[in-house]
């Protein structure tokens, strides 16, 4: 079959680059590698599973096309390419010449009209599918029965493709050609096509529904009403050009012959040698086996074992048809490919079998399969089991099967095993089946022993045990995202070989991870901190705390009233009204008009730069630029919490329920999302407010704890420096008494100004505050100033300078940090010879052992309070965790008893050299009690 694969390379190289923005991989020497990583992953990925016959990659050029001739300002807004990504760039076609597939390009010509021109030749040149590689929703207009979407799957999904039907479902139109229809009346904010204002996605559809298209639209625009058929009267000729802008040509002037798009074997000597300067050690261990060595010369490399060899003799004798001949390294083997035992137990003689065969075991490896992601929403579907590898059983959910299980559960002397365990635990708490007993969690374990990689279940099956497992997308290929699941028409074997296999391979890997947790010292972190800490989480989250949306729409009241006061005064300031929104308008308005500098910053597409950081610099400058930047603020405030939080309300409980994730942050921290309770503003008055509107149940109080200057304490005793211990040992503000030693005063005459600065200091200096940065924090001080101070503070606080050289020396020989409880960040660009880069990881090797230990006492400390809670026999509720501070239900009448254990419990949980103090309070709301 022919087969030709077009892949968007601009597209997937940003994907790649952003999918890992948040932990970015880089080389020993400094290099950022992520959108090479990411892209030449993808790339494998699509030869291994599309089996294309042709294949080519096609990029954009930097020569403007007939698109900016048209419309001067498209794709305008967009922000100008990072850095990394820029240096990345010239490698993706290093990576594709090593792999044998042809890059095309052609100036004056945008990449989506290449594939276009190539997709519509090769339909009429009898190729059997095409397909657009692409996350880009506008190529929905080129789809045909013959030429699909082809969008890359993420996070272990199997890739979506889209054909007539999908393209027609996605954008709610007839026929596919409407897509650009849809564009010339909504626009595309990506592109900076305009459309038509005020008509979004849903208008559109009902509009093109009647119409048909734009120009049918324009013919009858008397049949609308009111500000629709102004706005459409008025912006006519914009939806026409919108339409144009929007339409990808198939007229590309570009020769290409198929037979040099055809895929071939690639030369492993081209692509060792490239893995090796990029120093993908994962990625060439998957392809190339566990004995690749990115320190090794590529010819000395053992690329296969014997049965990898034997499997490449094996392939050699498929017929042609472009199969990549690194398939041997990059196959793993499937269910189909192992013996296995896998049954159904959906009878009563069956789930005894299973109950006995788990009770025998004395450990057990399961799974859930459900009908949603979200535990309260879900439905149980069934659970999985498995005692040893290979083997394992599905069972369909049922009372009879649920109660059969739960005293199996509730064993405390059988050890449980799953993969995102807390999933699993609040599903069963959901059907009244708690679970006691030794609970292990393989993305926890994973995620102590290789911090930085990727702990999705199929990825850690193909890294470790060379298997790859049955996707979801093979299971339900028409699942919508988001949507509610329906089994109902699933096939019962193919259902019960993908459940079953989640818990047989979740099983191997925990054999394979428990001697990886000894060697990487790790063990202690994981058995003693994220483990019980597992059912405290299950039991925050689905208590939840009430929120009280009068209270945030009265919060959302006054925010209008000041955003819209703001806008006014920034408007008079300008001479005229213009979009504050719209960073093109803006910059004509600070930078042509009032001129607020003679050579402003721009960005690569010519713009004026106007981010924030170009904004603070300016703020003395004229008042216009301080009204801006808190129009932003409150604009933000506005949509992040108090828009969105009340559509984050449970329909059932009436209360939000954050989601806790333990293996997202570096440094042991917690990850609060849906909704992000974490990040809410405290510095503005306005984010304080929002609060207010996190009130305790109907007739109860909110209790907030917080650990007192907990990072500052631990400095202290990480440092063993004697006046940061006394200070604290005496009870002093620290503050006033830095103060009192930086400034050489006694305590009783530090200013207010003095204060101000030493706390600066006290909270910079652990992430490596500088002379420049302190400065620019202050803002009344030189940067030769801020040095005198910094100096000054080293001289009367000397062992902080010695802890922070002899922390940046200790990581630059073993490549980590660790906390008091031995929680391990690893700095591999200790070394680096980019000095930013390198400067990046000395800061961080200074400050992860502080807040990584303030992650690991908080943890312990939530563990202690929970159990105290329920061994006291309290009605009080655990409900939150945000940073140091904790936040409980406080029932009538147990305030005095809570307040104690609370204390006991948090000062307590990690014995450092430094008094802890917890600050408590009490109140109606968030805001009170905190």
């Amino acid at each position: 079959m022919k087969s030709l694969f077009l892949l968007d390379g601009m597209a997937l190289a940003y994907r790649a680059h952003f999918a890992l923005i948040r932990s970015p991989i880089y080389t020993s020497k400094g290099f950022n590698t992520s959108a090479i990583f990411g892209f030449t992953g993808t790339l494998i990925e699509l030869i291994k599973s599309g089996n294309p016959s042709h294949l080519a990659i096609v990029f954009d050029t930097s020569a403007p096309t007939e698109r900016h001739r048209i419309h001067p300002e498209y794709k305008a807004n967009r922000e100008e390419m990072p850095e990394d990504l820029r240096s990345a760039m010239p490698h993706l076609d290093r990576i594709a010449e090593a792999f044998d597939i042809p890059v095309l390009k052609l100036d004056g010509y945008e990449a989506d009209d290449i594939i276009g021109t190539l997709a519509h030749r090769a339909e009429a040149e009898g190729f059997d599918e095409i397909y657009m590689v692409t996350p880009d929703k506008d190529f929905g207009q080129l789809v045909t029965e013959r030429i699909k979407m082809y969008r890359p799957g993420r996070k272990g999904d199997g890739a979506e493709i889209l054909g007539v039907d999908e393209v027609k479902a996605k954008w709610g139109i007839a026929r596919v050609d409407q897509v650009i229809d849809m564009l010339g009346l909504c626009g595309d904010s990506v592109d900076n096509i305009p459309g038509v204002p005020g008509i979004g996605p849903k208008t559109a559809e009902k509009l093109l529904a009647k119409y048909d298209t734009v120009e049918g639209l324009l013919d009858h625009v008397d049949e609308l009403k009111g500000k629709q058929q102004e706005k459409v009267r008025d912006n006519a000729d914009q939806a026409r050009m919108s339409k144009l802008l929007a339409t990808i040509q198939k007229d590309v002037p570009i020769a290409v012959e198929w037979s040099a798009l055809e895929l071939h074997a690639p030369e492993q000597s081209k692509i060792v040698p490239l893995f090796t300067e990029f120093e993908f050690r994962t990625l060439g261990k998957r392809i190339f086996g566990n004995d690749f060595s990115v320190q090794e010369a590529a010819t000395d490399l053992v690329l296969m074992s014997e049965d990898d060899e034997q499997a490449a003799a094996a392939s050699s004798e498929t017929p042609a048809g472009g199969q990549l001949d690194l398939i041997p390294a990059i196959t793993f083997k499937k269910l189909a490919d192992v013996t296995h035992t896998y049954a159904i137990a959906d009878t009563t003689e069956q789930l005894q079998r299973l109950c006995t065969e788990l009770r025998e075991a004395g450990s057990f490896a399961f799974d859930s399969e459900t009908t949603a992601l979200n535990p309260r929403q879900a439905e149980l579907v069934g659970l999985s089991f498995a005692t040893k590898a290979h083997s394992g059983w599905w069972v369909p959910a049922s009372s009879e099967a649920l109660d059969a299980l739960r005293p199996l559960f509730a064993d405390n002397s059988i050890t449980k095993i799953g993969h995102n365990l807390k999933f699993d635990l609040a599903i069963l708490a959901a059907q009244s089946c708690p679970v006691d007993g030794p609970c292990y969690d393989t993305m926890l374990a994973h995620a102590l022993i290789e911090p930085e990689q990727r702990h999705n279940l199929d990825t850690l099956a193909e890294d470790y045990l060379r298997y790859s497992t049955i996707r979801f997308s093979e299971l339900m290929p028409d699942a919508k995202k988001g949507s509610p699941l329906d089994y109902s028409s699933v096939d019962p074997q193919a259902l019960a070989d993908y459940a079953t296999e989640d818990a047989d391979v979740t099983l191997q890997l925990w054999e394979c991870f428990k001697p990886k947790l000894e060697e990487s010292g790790q063990a202690s972190i994981f058995y003693e901190i994220e483990t019980p800490l597992l059912p405290v989480l299950v039991a925050m989250e689905s208590e939840g705390i009430r929120l009280c949306t009068e209270t945030l729409e009265e919060t959302g009241r006054v925010l209008e009233g000041q955003i819209a006061t703001l806008k006014d005064a920034v408007y008079a300031a300008a001479g005229r009204e213009f979009n504050l929104n719209s960073p093109k308008q803006l910059g004509e308005v600070l930078f042509n008009e009032l001129k607020l500098v003679d050579k402003p910053k721009k960005t690569k597409t010519g713009q004026f730069a106007t981010n924030e950081q170009v904004l603070s610099s300016l703020a003395p400058k004229h008042p216009i630029v301080a009204d801006l930047l808190e129009y932003r603020q409150l604009s933000k405030l506005k949509s992040t919490y108090i828009d969105a939080l009340p559509n984050a309300v449970d329909p059932v409980s009436g209360r939000v329920h954050t989601h806790y994730g333990q293996v997202q942050t570096a440094t042991g921290r917690l990850s609060s999302n849906d909704p992000n309770l974490q990040n809410i503003p405290v510095r503005s008055a306005q984010g304080r407010e929002i609060r207010k509107a996190f009130v305790p149940r109907e007739g109860w109080t909110l209790l907030a704890a917080d650990y007192s200057q907990i990072e500052l304490r631990i400095l202290a005793a990480l440092t063993a420096d004697e006046g940061l211990l006394t200070a604290f040992r005496e009870g002093r503000d620290i503050h006033t008494a830095t103060a009192a030693k930086i400034f050489e005063v006694d305590a009783d005459t530090v200013s207010r100004d003095q204060r101000s600065t030493a706390k600066m200091v006290n909270f910079g200096i652990p992430y490596g505050i500088s002379a420049f940065g302190l400065a620019q924090r202050l803002g009344t001080v030189s940067r030769t100033e801020a040095q005198n101070i910094i100096d000054n503070y080293f001289a009367q606080f000397p062992g902080i300078p010695g802890y922070m050289q002899a922390q940046q020396e200790s990581a630059r020989a073993k490549g980590y940090v660790a906390t008091v409880c031995g929680r391990r960040r690893y700095l591999r660009d200790i070394n680096s010879g980019n000095g930013t880069i390198r400067a990046a990881a000395e800061r961080n090797a200074i400050n992860m052992p502080i807040q990584g230990t303030a992650a690991d006492m908080i943890k312990l400390a939530m563990i202690r309070v929970h159990h105290a809670i329920i061994d006291a026999g309290l009605k009080s509720r655990m409900l939150l965790q945000v940073h140091d501070e904790l936040i409980f239900d406080l029932a009538p009448g147990e305030e005095s008893a809570l307040r104690q254990l609370v204390t006991g419990g948090m000062q307590d949980a990690l014995q450092l050299a430094c008094p802890i103090e917890i600050e408590i309070g009490t109140g109606m709301n968030w805001l009170e009690a905190h």
